[in-house]
């Protein structure tokens, strides 16, 4: 049995097409929307609705980790528009047309940070399954999924914003870890939080990770823990036990799915 896994596309569809080749399915990881693009200030959705220079600033003032300026430039670009959420809200479905589309038979799929998962009905069709907190039998072995990535302690989502990051509690994300059935390959957008896989050494500094996701591999002890979300980790795999976890990489960036055989 061959599979095909993949991460952080972020609106790299043309390598998706060719993702699923030779494999007998596609899994997929979440990040499918091209928000922001930081080294192309032109791309994504943002550049798009704005242009590259007002993006060029927004990305410094994130690579300077200035938090509370981001904030308010980001309010600031917003407060611009008529009707921002109308905009935000076409332009995700624009890309999200071609990036389901671009998907093979078959294909499970979980939601990342940048995804609306609202959407993700309208764009449903045969061979094209949609998991979260759910498993499912690919050649024999299960395959459980929970999407999303952490909400920071203490953070609180501003649901009124034209855009709202796939954002879940700590508390939230277990519950849904902890009610999947015994797992073999445990598929998530975030990692586990062992901190070589947690820590972005081009962003210098550490995202989320999942204690349940911890706790759960100790528990089933899976063949494999698979992930992405941390575009350039300190460690691509660690060896838990008997478990293999594995950031399947920045599909965006390198425009190869990670293979998995058995």
């Amino acid at each position: 049995m061959r599979v095909h896994v993949v991460s952080d596309v972020h609106g790299n569809v043309e390598d998706l097409k060719r993702a699923g080749d030779g494999a007998d399915a596609l899994v997929v990881l979440g990040d499918l929307i091209h928000f922001v693009d930081y080294h192309e200030h032109e791309k994504g959705i943002l550049g798009t609705i704005f242009g590259p220079e007002k993006v060029a600033h927004f990305a410094e003032l994130r690579r300077n980790h200035r938090g509370a300026e981001v904030a308010a430039y980001a309010r600031s670009l917003w407060a611009s528009l008529p009707r921002p959420a109308e905009v935000v809200e076409q332009a995700v479905r624009d890309q999200y047309s071609e990036l389901f589309a671009a998907m093979t038979a078959p294909t499970y799929a979980t939601a990342g940070n940048v995804d609306a998962p609202h959407l993700w009905p309208e764009f449903a069709r045969e061979g094209l399954h949609v998991l979260d907190g759910s498993s499912v039998w690919i050649g024999g072995l299960r395959f459980g999924f929970v999407g999303g990535a952490l909400l920071p302690p203490g953070g609180t989502l501003r649901r009124g914003a034209p855009w709202v990051p796939h954002l879940r509690s700590g508390g939230e994300f277990d519950e849904l870890v902890d009610g999947l059935a015994p797992v073999d390959v445990l598929c998530s957008h975030v990692p586990p939080d062992v901190p070589e896989l947690l820590y972005d050494v081009t962003a210098r500094r550490p995202e989320h990770g999942s204690t349940g996701l911890l706790r759960r591999i100790a528990r089933d002890g899976p063949r494999w823990s698979l992930f992405g979300h941390v575009h350039q980790p300190l460690a691509q795999r660690v060896r838990l036990n008997g478990t293999e976890c594995v950031n399947v990489g920045h599909f965006r960036r390198t425009g190869q799915p990670y293979v998995l055989r058995w």
